[in-house]
Formats: structure tokens, C-alpha cells, sequence
């Protein structure tokens, strides 16, 4: 088993996740529950509803782990969207990719100097 490649607390690694996620969680949490092989409109819905949402994110969470081999456990995933859901969030989605990249929002504009 090992560990998640972007830290819980590594929000702003990819700015434009965060700024999505901060506003519109629902997306970001049905695009996650997309990319482990759920409904995204379903589990987007679900979480915009207080006290499930945080059991409908760790059931997602807990699919993410398995399908990367990450460690953890329920109760884990479980502190971690009740005491911070929206840094679990960028952490699944950037872990996943489910809003493009999962490398910081500037590697396009670096990509093209690159280039250049």
C-alpha cells in the first residue's frame, strides 16, 4: 500500500482546483465520483446535502484509496471530510485528475515557454 502523491493541505498546488472546488464542491465531488466509476451527477447532488454529504465524500474517499492503493481507513477518511472537506476534495481530485491536470495550474503556460 502506499500514500496519496499530494498532501491534504497542498490546496493551492493547483490553484484553479481549489478556486473550484471552494465554490462549487458538488462538481468537484461528482467529477471525483466520475473518475472511480460512479455516477457524477448522483454523488455531485448528494453532497449538497448537510450530514450526508460527508458520508457520500468518505465512501468516495474510501474508493479513490483503493483504486490508487493508498492506505487509510473509514474513520480517517471520515476526520478528514469533517474537519476539512474542501482540502480532502482538491487532495481526491488532484490524486484522480477528475479536473485535468493534477500538476500546478501554471505547467500549460510553462508547457508553452517550454516550447518556445
Amino acid at each position: 500500500m502506499g500514500e496519496w502523491k499530494h498532501g491534504l493541505f497542498g490546496c493551492f498546488g493547483n490553484f484553479s482546483v481549489c478556486v473550484i472546488t471552494f465554490f462549487a464542491p458538488c462538481y468537484t465531488e461528482g467529477k471525483i465520483a466520475e473518475a472511480a466509476g460512479q455516477n457524477c451527477l448522483l454523488w455531485g447532488l448528494l453532497i449538497l446535502i448537510p450530514g450526508v454529504n460527508v458520508i457520500t465524500a468518505c465512501h468516495i474517499r474510501g474508493e479513490v484509496r483503493k483504486s490508487k492503493g493508498v492506505d487509510g481507513s473509514v474513520i480517517s477518511d471520515l476526520l478528514m471530510h469533517f474537519c476539512c472537506m474542501p482540502c480532502a476534495l482538491c487532495q481526491e481530485s488532484r490524486e484522480t485528475g477528475a479536473l485535468g491536470s493534477t500538476d500546478m495550474a501554471g505547467d500549460g503556460a510553462a508547457q508553452v515557454m517550454e516550447r518556445a
